[in-house]
């Protein structure tokens, strides 16, 4: 079922509604998951989004160059510092100038997070390439969405585990020398998640369409179905 973003019953500053759906649509860029959505109603203003994520990508980059991030626990290190750098940024209202720039930062921390703890573990560079495809279609996905003025449920990025969530799994898994099975059953289960729910909104939308278009030419008088006939004869 596709949605809408919640819409107050009554708008009457049109400044303040841009300012609403620009909010919406860079926290559905974010794909946070559950566990930012649990705790952002309990960390009050929380962190500056862009500051904080930019820092985080640093750590991991500085991680990965010094070659501190071989083997075992330490491979949770670059996941810990994200989450606990990035989530308390999910509860801020993204309107900042350079705000917009939190959705790419985020997601290039999380996608070069998957490339460094995969190369680590020696895990298959074409299981790597499918998952951060997968993951990668889900924003095109999202982005595309939004721009039409349509949102995907909410459930969708709970069941999706948003970035936090995987990372958090995927960190477990490096640590603990599964790190491959882990990538399969997560690739596995987010590519189905995801490609099921894109087709079943994308069809019910044509479908609606569909319908709507046949409910207008139903309503419509032989009068103006004869002038509509006529103009598109006189337009060829």
């Amino acid at each position: 079922m596709i949605t809408q973003p919640r819409v107050p019953a009554a708008v009457t500053d049109p400044d303040e509604e841009r300012r609403r759906v620009q909010t919406e649509r860079l926290l559905a860029y974010r794909d946070d998951g559950p566990l930012a959505a649990t705790l952002k109603g309990r960390l009050g203003r929380g962190l500056p989004p862009v500051p904080a994520t930019l820092v985080a990508l640093l750590a991991v980059l500085a991680l990965t160059v010094i070659g501190t991030l071989d083997d075992g626990p330490i491979l949770l290190v670059p996941v810990l510092v994200l989450v606990a750098l990035v989530v308390p940024t999910a509860g801020r209202d993204h309107l900042g100038r350079l705000d917009w720039l939190t959705p790419p930062l985020l997601r290039g921390a999380e996608f070069l997070t998957i490339i460094v703890l995969g190369l680590a573990e020696g895990t298959p560079k074409w299981l790597l390439f499918v998952l951060l495809y997968v993951i990668g279609y889900h924003t095109y996905d999202t982005v595309y969405r939004t721009r039409q003025g349509i949102w995907p449920p909410a459930w969708l990025f709970l069941a999706g585990l948003g970035w936090e969530v995987r990372l958090l799994i995927l960190g477990v898994g490096a640590a603990a020398g599964m790190l491959t099975p882990v990538v399969a059953v997560l690739t596995a289960y987010l590519l189905v998640l995801f490609a099921v729910e894109s087709i079943h909104s994308w069809v019910s939308l044509d479908k609606a369409s569909a319908q709507a278009q046949s409910d207008q030419d139903l309503e419509q008088s032989p009068e103006d179905a004869a002038e509509q006939t006529t103009g598109d004869a006189d337009g060829n």
